[in-house]
């Protein structure tokens, strides 16, 4: 089997094979074979109850209400809808941003192997961009924040009933964001790919958007938690600064418009904007093994050997995580699973395996394999690290325990998330204010409404996994967890 996905030119250090081999494995002889389509319905059923605003007709989160109508208000703008990030009622523009880039990303590599629920995943972008576009009107100012995050996380209480501050915070010229203009940019622009065949004026719309966008961001360079410090930190502090999100962009740019300008900007900035730094990171705050996955694939194609640089960075980014490759900042649970100090784990393995997954593609339609030294990577290596990532999720672990909610025997119940751990609009019509809500974050019992395809942040380092609230960092959803999973999903229900 080992020679299916590993290619030897030299002698293999017989430990790294026994080390992959073991990784690869399902934790139990009696692992179930996984219904990934209905993981994947799950899944993007998830965003609408992060919905924000006024929900439309065909909400299927019946247990969520409107919410947040005013917001804009204070600026004297409409600034309803998009997502709240995760089990709190602030709209962070940064994640929120990065989230709508990796669904549309998930769309693109992923969507003809999603059936039905393609047409949903489409609508769980276009909520995200529809306020993307309200949140960008103005020329040269991003709103990227509505709600004083202090106040509300003061409170418990449901979105609906909300009354804590809602104020609008945004950058602009004397006060840039490079990093949430920049990740906005890539956003837009990725979309408009999703929707250059459905609704063509929608996709031009979304794209000459991203432009102004990106060369605000560019021109006004700077930190947004440099700008707004008090107001984003210490929730989306931007740690890794604002050039990655500047490549990015371009990134997304060059992909959804062909224009040299931005080939010519990717070249000229790949070193000045350290292109090839801590290559292993993705997620909302740090870019650059996702830039360098999705540049390659130009590479990869023979296209762009002028991108050669960025190849070569993404097969490093890949030798960092294979198992028994030691890398400090990689490492992996006795059971298996990815593992990177912080918080909310559960987002660093589907970010890290959406890549694995998109890059074992390119990889496979150029015939081409990963060169790691003593060892080479197949793209069936990569799939099979990337599924066993995913199989771990949905309940092949030490616990047996599904960590999306809805999914399987046995789930969490009590993730940290105002709206599905307090009582319903319809089961209790009565206002709940900020601190009566502190009985209900505190209560031993199972959430009263179920936020369907939630995937929470997951066990530790030592596969343990305490199902209650306060534990936030291991019990609470957010939308960045679940965008890449769509992808990694839609594959594997194609390809079991």
């Amino acid at each position: 089997m080992a020679r299916n996905f590993l290619h030897s030119p030299g002698n293999v250090p017989v430990f790294r094979v026994i080390l992959l081999l073991l990784l690869l494995l399902p934790h139990s002889s009696t692992s179930s074979r996984h219904d990934y389509h209905d993981a994947l319905r799950k899944c993007i059923l998830f965003f609408e109850g992060q919905r924000s605003g006024r929900l439309p007709p065909d909400q299927r989160v019946r247990w969520r209400h409107d919410s947040g109508l005013h917001d804009g208000a204070t600026a004297g703008l409409d600034l309803t809808g998009g997502y709240y990030d995760a089990g709190d009622n602030v709209k962070f523009g940064f994640p929120m941003a990065f989230t709508t880039t990796l669904l549309a990303w998930s769309i693109i590599d992923f969507g003809r192997t999603m059936g039905p629920e393609l047409r949903n995943a489409v609508k769980a972008v276009k909520w995200g961009t529809d306020y993307l576009l309200k949140a960008t009107a103005i020329p040269d100012v991003v709103y990227v924040q509505v709600g004083d995050a202090f106040s509300d996380h003061n409170c418990w209480e449901r979105p609906e009933d909300m009354d804590t501050l809602r104020t609008a915070y945004k950058i602009d010229r004397a006060h840039p964001g490079s990093d949430v203009a920049g990740e906005t940019a890539a956003a837009l622009a990725a979309a408009s790919i999703v929707f250059r065949s459905r609704d063509p004026a929608y996709s031009r719309l979304l794209l000459n958007r991203a432009v102004r966008v990106f060369e605000f961001a560019d021109r006004h360079r700077g930190a947004y938690s440099g700008s707004l410090h008090s107001a984003v930190c210490p929730f989306y502090c931007d740690v890794n600064g604002y050039q990655d999100e500047l490549l990015w962009g371009a990134a997304w740019l060059h992909k959804a418009s062909r224009r040299r300008q931005y080939r010519e900007y990717i070249v000229k900035n790949e070193v000045v904007l350290r292109a090839g730094d801590t290559i292993n990171e993705f997620g909302w705050d740090n870019k650059h093994a996702g830039i360098n996955v999705l540049i390659s694939k130009e590479v990869l194609s023979g296209r762009a050997g002028y991108f050669e640089s960025f190849k070569q960075n993404a097969d490093e980014f890949i030798c960092s995580l294979l198992p028994g490759i030691s890398h400090p900042q990689v490492q992996y649970s006795p059971g298996g699973l990815i593992f990177k100090a912080g918080g909310s784990n559960m987002q660093h393995v589907t970010s890290l395996s959406f890549l694995l997954l998109a890059y074992s593609n390119y990889l496979s339609h150029s015939n081409k394999i990963v060169p790691c030294g003593e060892t080479s990577a197949s793209p069936a290596l990569l799939k099979q690290l990337a599924k066993r990532q995913v199989d771990y999720i949905l309940g092949d672990n030490p616990l047996r325990m599904s960590y999306m909610v809805g999914y399987g025997p046995r789930y969490p119940q009590r993730i940290h998330h105002r709206g599905s751990s307090l009582p319903s609009v319809q089961a209790h019509p009565a206002h709940i204010g900020c601190k009566a809500g502190s009985r209900y974050f505190l209560s031993p019992n199972p959430n009263p409404n179920l936020l369907v395809g939630a995937v929470v942040g997951g066990p530790n380092s030592s596969d343990a996994f305490p199902d209650s609230r306060p534990y936030f960092q291991e019990s609470e959803p957010t939308t960045y967890i679940n965008a890449p999973l769509v992808g990694l999903l839609a594959f594997f229900s194609a390809h079991p």
